[in-house]
């Protein structure tokens, strides 16, 4: 095992002042569940991949100076995140944006309006670097000369969805990409609404742009709830399906967002 990885476990394990075996009995795992990670924790495969990994990535941990403290202090945060760009962007005033994977020329619209308005007040808009709201959120912050974070739910060796292959391509060098997940990750399903909690804990306000009943961007704004943490959306038709998520998010309690100013405000102290 390589001594990186065994000062790194060590820093996992100083709080626990044990081992392993001690994690599990500190989490009150059973029997069979603390062996099935005993066995799995101590393997050549998994050796090979820290070392992989730590060739190949940068990474920030949650012992690291410069991890963010809201993130640190929210719902399960990550221990080890993998990124490419500029890690500094993490210590910046932070914009959650989310919305409908298959936006609306409306949903286009009013993230065209609104991101440059956050950019001007040096926000840095996070969003999930998937299709739709997400990819226009990006581009709208950096061509209107801002910064940006993509959240993303794979390796940073896998690029998905290829839509945004260029756009990802571009912030890996100039903005910042960011995972919790090792390289050779793929798209799990799964793995997005863990996404969602990232993007939740980053940011001190999110907006919704487009969301339908149920969707993932419900999931982020609920995290962000219980974080209690700023929740914006837009609102829409009462019969357009794309606004419903946003609607229901209004009548809950989120602030609707109608110029850019109701956005703006929210960071001011």
């Amino acid at each position: 095992m390589k001594t990186e990885y065994k000062m790194y476990q060590a820093m996992i394990m100083g709080p626990f002042k044990g081992d392993i075996g001690d994690l599990c009995l500190k989490t009150k795992l059973s029997e069979l569940q603390t062996n099935k990670i005993i066995s799995n924790w101590y393997t050549s495969e998994l050796d090979q991949q820290v070392e992989r990994n730590q060739k190949f990535c940068q990474m920030i941990t949650i012992f690291d100076k410069d991890y963010p403290v809201q993130l640190r202090e929210s719902y399960c945060p990550p221990l080890v995140m993998f990124f490419e760009g500029d890690r500094s962007l993490l210590q910046t005033k932070m914009l959650g944006v989310v919305g409908a994977r298959k936006n609306t020329s409306y949903g286009r619209q009013c993230t065209n309006n609104i991101i440059p308005a956050a950019v001007e007040q040096k926000i840095t808009v996070v969003s999930g670097l998937a299709a739709g709201i997400d990819g226009l959120s990006h581009q709208a912050a950096i061509e209107a000369g801002g910064r940006t974070i993509g959240i993303i739910g794979t390796g940073l060796d896998l690029n998905y969805p290829s839509v945004n292959d260029e756009l990802r391509f571009d912030m890996s060098r100039n903005q910042l990409v960011l995972t919790e997940y090792p390289l050779g990750s793929r798209p799990f399903r799964s793995h997005f609404p863990e996404r969602n909690r990232i993007i939740a804990g980053l940011c001190e306000t999110l907006l919704v742009v487009e969301a339908k009943e149920k969707s993932g961007s419900l999931i982020t704004a609920s995290l962000s709830l219980q974080e209690n943490l700023n929740v914006c959306a837009i609102p829409g038709r009462i019969d357009a399906p794309m606004s419903a998520g946003c609607n229901q998010l209004i009548l809950a309690g989120a602030k609707p967002v109608l110029c850019t100013e109701d956005l703006v405000e929210e960071f001011r102290n």
